[in-house]
């Protein structure tokens, strides 16, 4: 899009790019519509900005422009969203959503038992093999998460029942040759594709006639501050999630409402009738 801008502009070189430039840029996203007449989110407006000044700071470290002109160029602020969490009675309400006298209730009832367990990514959940489920010790390995790091994370007895019970009667019905060891498959015996997960976890959410929007992301928010609102320290739901900085998992203490409601209701004067 900025190259296209910069075409239209008569800038045909890097070198010739300004400060100013990058303005009208910056007010060219703002005004610009799509082809639904809607704006670009602040969002979209933000990353588009974000990676241009990422690369005329890598053109000036490398020498290839005198100067970079995006040093001074503000990046719009995104407003801040909490994630969106069920409580404990909508959670087991979801959970028990799928038929579990079917075979893809069952799997289903299980990677939901897993993701709200563990709280993995859904794309973990996905790449997860059996040799990576250690039943014994109740962990689970996961290979390559986000960053390319792998981490070992606890996983609840009630999830491993379930585990147990669609290894044993579920997944030898649906898996072919060659298999992969890939724990969760569709009827067809594959892996699931990110959006085919997400779909199913959405169903049940909506089926639970629950007014909240989110799929699988929803159990890992709902696992940390569920853990968190029960005295788990932050530094360990840092380490569950796989995040690299503690600041990124911070955000749950403001979702973990239930401590400062304890503390309001102790001591603000007209917290009790």
């Amino acid at each position: 899009m900025f190259l296209r801008w910069c075409e239209s502009s008569g800038v045909g070189s890097a070198r010739e790019v300004t400060n100013e430039m990058l303005f009208h840029f910056q007010e060219h996203l703002f005004s610009h519509r799509k082809p639904n007449g809607d704006p670009l989110a602040i969002s979209s407006q933000y990353s588009r900005l974000a990676l241009i000044r990422l690369w005329f700071q890598w053109m000036h470290r490398q020498g290839h422009i005198p100067h970079d002109p995006a040093k001074r160029l503000e990046l719009p602020r995104i407003a801040y969203k909490l994630p969106t969490v069920l409580t404990r009675q909508q959670t087991d309400k979801v959970l028990a959503q799928p038929d579990v006298r079917k075979l893809v209730g069952i799997r289903d009832r299980t990677m939901m038992e897993v993701l709200y367990s563990t709280g993995i990514r859904r794309t973990e959940l996905m790449q997860l093999k059996i040799d990576d489920l250690d039943r014994e010790r109740g962990v689970v390995t996961i290979r390559e998460g986000k960053g390319k790091r792998d981490r070992t994370v606890p996983i609840g007895e009630r999830a491993l029942v379930w585990v147990d019970q669609y290894l044993s009667h579920v997944r030898p019905k649906v898996a072919t040759e060659p298999d992969l060891g890939i724990v969760f498959l569709t009827s067809t015996g594959v892996s699931f594709t990110p959006n085919h997960l997400s779909c199913l976890v959405r169903k049940y959410i909506r089926l639970a006639n629950i007014a909240k929007n989110g799929a699988c992301h929803v159990f890992r928010h709902t696992m940390a501050t569920h853990m968190l609102e029960r005295g788990a320290d932050t530094r360990y739901i840092q380490e569950m999630l796989g995040h690299a900085r503690l600041d990124t998992t911070q955000i749950y203490t403001h979702v973990s409402i239930r401590k400062l409601k304890q503390v309001h209701t102790r001591t603000h004067p007209s917290a009790r009738v």
